[in-house]
């Protein structure tokens, strides 16, 4: 199947992370539950001497709903080699009556692009 008929361009992509999760367990519900999301960042936006992304997500369902969740990442955190992974701690938004806090870290951009420092 081509790509043609898609409005896609998948050659502006230049730098954006994976996000992958879980929320809390909330216990103020009819029952303890948490969620899972999945996703990929937004490109990069310059801060200062950094970046942030931009994350939105929907959560899987569970206990007959889901939570979405739209905000921004900390700036990059160095983790050697010139790798860099960014900080998110939030809450979903407020579904079936509850929201859910969360924390992650992304997974490094180009994991296998790396070059050895000896």
């Amino acid at each position: 199947m081509s790509n043609q008929n898609y409005d896609c361009d998948y050659n502006r992509q230049k730098h954006v992370h994976e996000v992958t999760g879980s929320t809390a367990v909330v216990m103020e519900c009819k029952e303890c539950h948490n969620h899972r999301f999945c996703t990929v960042s937004g490109e990069a936006i310059k801060k200062g001497n950094s970046h942030v992304h931009e994350v939105k997500f929907r959560t899987d369902f569970a206990d007959g709903h889901y939570h979405e969740f739209c905000g921004k990442t900390s700036p990059a955190i160095d983790v050697g080699n010139g790798k860099h992974v960014h900080f998110l701690k939030d809450f979903t938004e407020v579904e079936d009556g509850h929201k859910h806090k969360f924390q992650v870290a992304t997974l490094i951009d180009s994991p296998i692009d790396f070059k050895y420092t000896e």
